[in-house]
């Protein structure tokens, strides 16, 4: 039976939005520390990371290929358990409670709460235990035939317009083309604009100078959120 009104919706990016910082690169220390990345490897993400910031094109399946070299000679239950460890240890202390408090108000409406994050799958599906996301998007790395991570993409790293597009394909698939509406949209860098121009009212959450121009121009709301 079709809504008698349209689901409402409400799209959160992660790193930089619901947690300060940056997970990926907290997870490319714990990995160096915990000496799993080669350092020539760390130089390599390094240099990718450098060449990122400057906004230069980069080829973003390649370099999450570096990350998940790190396991390359473990089952994916092993890196699921050490990656665990690793959000526990790292990011669960970096989690906005101004994040938190947004998320349980728009659940408190009714509305679908969804993550979608260029981070890898493991670090986002243990952050959902902890709190109350209905649903994710993030970035999966392909398990070869003997159980273990691969360093290929499953697919597309969940990154700028590739975001909106995998909300809109789900939304579509669940509720029906005209059966959803996206509320909300928060996130804190120019690469979420896709994400954030379809959403009734996007926010800009501490945001980067690039998102901080556009949410200027367009009005948008911008959030300081800095637990």
């Amino acid at each position: 039976m079709a809504q008698s009104s349209p689901q409402e919706i409400v799209v959160f990016d992660f790193d930089g939005t619901s947690i300060s910082g940056n997970s990926p690169v907290l997870l490319v220390r714990f990995l160096w520390r915990e000496g799993l990345l080669r350092k020539t490897v760390v130089t390599q993400i390094g240099l990718w990371a450098l060449c990122y910031k400057l906004r230069l094109p980069q080829n973003e399946s390649w370099v999450r290929g570096l990350v998940f070299s790190a396991f390359v000679d473990m089952t994916r239950e092993e890196a699921d358990s050490l990656i665990a460890r690793f959000y526990h240890q790292e990011v669960a202390k970096r989690f906005r409670s101004q994040a938190d408090e947004a998320i349980r108000h728009h659940r408190s409406l009714g509305r679908e709460v969804w993550v979608v994050s260029a981070t890898f799958e493991p670090i986002i599906l243990e952050a959902m235990k902890d709190h109350a996301f209905t649903h994710q998007f993030s970035t999966r790395m392909q398990v070869d035939d003997r159980g273990h991570y691969t360093r290929l993409v499953d697919g597309t790293p969940v990154e700028g317009a590739e975001k909106i597009r995998l909300v809109r394909e789900y939304a579509d698939e669940r509720y029906g083309k005209n059966g959803w509406v996206l509320v909300n949209a928060y996130g804190d860098h120019h690469s979420d604009r896709p994400m954030l121009e379809v959403a009734q009212h996007p926010c800009a959450v501490t945001p980067d100078r690039p998102l901080r121009r556009t949410a200027h121009k367009l009005g948008w709301s911008i959030l300081d959120w800095q637990d």
